[in-house]
């Protein structure tokens, strides 16, 4: 209850800062990650950053990286199998993995993001289009 308390407070505090876009409950965020996967999911990417993910894309944030610090494969079958749920569930969802280990180049790295943020400004132009 004091947890639940806490959080309140602290949503409604940033909410009459419009330079701050307020978090949503933890019980949302985890509504939210159980249309992408399983709560009892542990490994890889786990349920807490589709939840995320989810609550950015339905506050308008539809491009995103999901930058990646290890290069494991839980982390890589989790969090494609989650991107490509999510991508389903939002289709106009831009969400690019990047991976960061010693195994990847920076030249990939910045390529992908280069796409992303290419694919983004196409949307943009689409949307202003419509």
């Amino acid at each position: 209850q004091i947890a639940g308390a806490w959080e309140d407070w602290l949503i409604e505090a940033l909410e009459s800062y419009p330079e701050f876009v307020p978090p949503i409950s933890f019980e949302k965020i985890k509504a939210l990650a159980d249309r992408v996967i399983d709560r009892g999911v542990k490994m890889g990417e786990g349920w807490l950053l589709p939840g995320e993910a989810a609550e950015l894309i339905e506050k308008g944030y539809t491009n995103i990286i999901c930058a990646q610090p290890f290069g494991c494969l839980p982390n890589h079958i989790v969090g494609k199998g989650t991107i490509r749920r999510l991508r389903e569930l939002y289709p106009k969802a831009n969400i690019f993995p990047v991976d960061y280990d010693s195994g990847a180049s920076k030249v990939n790295q910045e390529n992908r993001i280069k796409l992303m943020l290419a694919m983004a400004k196409e949307e943009r132009h689409e949307t202003a289009r419509a």
